[in-house]
């Protein structure tokens, strides 16, 4: 047998190619071919990550933007939003106290605007003010001492006018929506004093004068009672800011002095805090609760038999965001024990939550007040109450809400969706009812045939 030649071989080929290329080093078919082998010059300058395309390199990392350490556990960040931008107080300007964060978001505004909504009517904060449609707006909203302030708006009207002072609203190409979350603690005992110089020459000092006579001691908290419900509408200032079509009614309601803004045991019902109602501001379920009970027992004050009562510390609470403790306990409890706004006592399993700062629905408004002006309809549907209303929007109202507004066609002229809200064709369930709404739906009881006014109530007053 031969022995291997192959190492041989490979050697013999190894010393051509290498004399081969010291011959020609000097020869343009050497230059070429070291060209060929060097290192890319662009990549010796900007060196790129592998798998990097060109567009990703030419896009510089933008600093990251942290979140607040003070930012509020009680708000509720969107889910797919990424924060652009921080701006801290001013300290050396009072009225900026407070920070502000902007976001940005791929999903559209509605989606943004519904999310912000659910969270301030499902977590028990009082809304102040909010949009009015789908398109964007702003909430105001406050909890506890809290308050803040959500600004919602298509991407691409921000960027139309952002400045150059704030370039990552635009660096993300893909988000659809750009909001901003304002936020500030605010001390309620500065609030109560701000306006005390205003109040300096309201007839305040005259009132106190009135129950001074100390021979009739045992009497003064009904004098008391008597003076705010003789001199209610003069305490609250801004009740021309009414709508002109419930201005009427706002006024005789005021005059029965019902429309307590605090808790009756509120310090705060007396301060000049407080002399301003302002009637289109929206009116919490809290409040709504406090009028209609207040009002209820005041119209039919000779009818103990229709009187709804007070619930005692005895009760065990109805709902779980409303304990023995709360100031509005007696009047939301008592509702709910009286059968006249849904809750487990009346069969409803659903409603455990009462949410007292949430914003009163036109809805609930009319399930809240119908029952108390006659025995509701004993069913209904969506087709009767079209058929009979006409409204365009039935289909979103709350299939619990049907049996309220079909009663209260029947009310004829005295409807509360008459009186209130005028003719429409829209019904509009889920918008929030102001304040002068509720004072305006406040002001009968009763059906067409039979009833009491606010207005008659003063007259024999």
């Amino acid at each position: 047998m031969f022995p291997s030649r192959r190492p041989a071989i490979l050697i013999n080929l190894t010393a051509l190619l290498l004399t081969s290329l010291t011959a020609c080093a000097n020869s343009p078919a050497a230059k070429n071919l070291e060209q060929s082998l060097a290192a890319d010059p662009n990549l010796q300058e900007n060196p790129a990550t592998v798998g990097q395309s060109g567009s990703d390199r030419n896009v510089q990392t933008s600093p990251t933007v942290n979140l607040p350490s003070d930012f509020p556990s009680e708000i509720n960040k969107y889910p797919l939003a990424q924060l652009q931008e921080v701006k801290l107080p001013n300290s050396t300007t009072p009225a900026e106290q407070a920070t502000l964060t902007r976001w940005s978001s791929g999903d559209p505004v509605n989606l943004v605007q519904n999310f912000y909504q659910k969270q301030f009517q499902e977590n028990n904060w009082q809304l102040l003010s909010q949009p009015t449609d789908d398109a964007g707006g702003t909430f105001e909203a406050k909890r506890n001492d809290l308050k803040v302030t959500v600004s919602i708006q298509p991407i691409s009207s921000a960027t139309n006018t952002s400045s150059a002072s704030q370039p990552t609203a635009n660096q993300n190409s893909a988000a659809a929506t750009e909001f901003t979350i304002q936020y500030e603690r605010v001390s309620s005992d500065t609030t109560a004093t701000a306006p005390q110089p205003e109040a300096t020459n309201s007839p305040t000092p005259t009132a106190s004068l009135t129950p001074t006579p100390s021979a009739q001691p045992t009497a003064t908290p009904q004098t008391e009672t008597a003076t705010n419900t003789t001199n209610n509408v003069n305490v609250f200032s801004d009740l021309n800011n009414a709508p002109k079509e419930l201005h009427s009614y706002v006024t005789d309601i005021a005059q029965l002095g019902v429309l307590t803004l605090n808790p009756s045991n509120s310090k705060q019902n007396q301060s000049a805090a407080n002399t301003k109602f302002e009637p289109n501001k929206a009116i919490s379920h809290r409040e709504f609760a406090r009028w209609l009970i207040a009002t209820s027992n005041k119209m039919n004050a000779n009818n103990p038999a229709k009187q709804i009562r007070l619930a005692t510390d005895a009760s065990q609470p109805a709902f779980q965001d409303v304990a023995k403790t709360d100031p509005d306990f007696p009047a939301i409890q008592g509702l709910a024990e009286a059968g006249i706004i849904p809750s487990p006592l009346s069969g409803d399993s659903t409603a455990v939550l009462f949410r007292p700062g949430a914003a009163l629905t036109r809805e609930q408004l009319l399930m809240w007040k119908v029952p108390l002006d006659t025995r509701l309809a004993s069913s209904a549907t969506i087709d009767s109450v079209k058929q009979t209303w006409g409204f365009q929007d039935v289909a979103k109202i709350d299939p619990k809400a049907l049996r309220s507004i079909l009663t209260d066609f029947q009310n004829g002229d005295t409807s509360i969706i008459r009186r209130v809200f005028g003719y429409t064709t829209l019904f509009q369930p889920k918008k929030s009812v102001t304040r002068a709404e509720a004072a305006a739906a406040l002001w009968y009881f009763g059906t067409q045939n039979e009833g009491i006014s606010a207005k008659e109530l003063t007259t024999k007053e």
